[in-house]
């Protein structure tokens, strides 16, 4: 099943979509207004995401298609985390901006995987909301990811990430990372959630992100989720280890495509990113 928060005439609701139809999970329970009452009722009950909104399904009526189509940013994190290097490309890259190379190829062959903080609710953004770009940045980029929505560290659901960086600062020192990283604006993910128990392998997903500027294509590369060097298992497990994590996360699991050298996002460009059986994700850029 997929979840988006959709807007209501009393405020926000949570919908899911199952098929062709929609159903308004929150009419059919006032206590169900989001994912994390959802996620936070199927922890109680001892039971998954589905089969509690299963026992919704009856009393919840139908909505139009349309206004998953306007869904809001699908969930209010607690914190988002990040994996770094996780796919070749992502390595190959970080080793050219950097004046340390060994240690990105350390990290992507190591044992230990590279999981960072990224942001907060307050600098995440939903579906055809702006990501941002650092003024004081001339080299930055979006950085396509599956992102794992966890609840209590388990791992319920998937969803699209736009991890956005600053390679110029982040390449000028490695200490710089939370600065290229965490700012306004420097995360997306939507537009919904699928639920873990609807993902078959969340390791063979096709990937894809095209970058427009006036019009123009300036990006269009695509790749497989198979490609990660990590699972999400192993992510998971990490980011929870010796960690006393939130009630709600989202975990990014790496960057899985990355333009060229010579591209940097410009205000007024367009992002969209596709997951199979996820979703597409689209934000215009702008300057913060």
């Amino acid at each position: 099943m997929r979840y988006f928060r959709i807007r209501g005439e009393d405020g926000d609701r949570l919908a899911v979509q199952e098929g062709d139809l929609a159903y308004d999970l929150t009419a059919a329970n006032r206590s169900v207004g989001s994912f994390r009452d959802l996620a936070a009722a199927a922890s109680i009950a001892g039971d998954s995401i589905d089969a509690v909104t299963e026992r919704l399904l009856d009393r919840a009526p139908t909505v139009g298609t349309a206004a998953l189509e306007d869904a809001r940013r699908p969930l209010d994190p607690d914190e988002v985390w990040a994996a770094g290097v996780t796919y070749e490309i992502s390595e190959q890259a970080r080793e050219a901006e950097s004046g340390m190379p060994e240690m990105y190829l350390d990290v992507y062959e190591g044992d230990r995987p590279e999981i960072f903080f990224k942001a907060t609710a307050g600098r995440t953004v939903g579906p055809g909301e702006a990501i941002g770009v650092r003024e004081d940045s001339d080299w930055d980029v979006p950085e396509p990811e599956l992102a794992m929505v966890l609840y209590g560290g388990e791992v319920v659901g998937y969803t699209v990430g736009n991890d956005v960086s600053s390679r110029s600062i982040e390449g000028e020192n490695a200490l710089y990372l939370p600065q290229a990283k965490i700012y306004d604006r420097c995360c997306a993910v939507g537009p919904g959630i699928v639920s873990a128990d609807a993902v078959d392998d969340p390791h063979d997903l096709g990937m894809s992100m095209t970058i427009t500027r006036d019009g123009e294509t300036m990006y269009d590369e695509s790749t497989s989720t198979g490609e990660m060097v990590r699972s999400c298992e192993e992510l998971a497990s990490y980011y929870t280890r010796h960690n006393a994590v939130p009630e709600l996360a989202v975990l990014l699991t790496g960057t899985s495509l990355v333009p060229s050298e010579e591209f940097t996002l410009r205000p007024g460009d367009l992002v969209a990113i596709d997951v199979d059986g996820i979703g597409r994700l689209e934000n215009p850029v702008v300057t913060v």
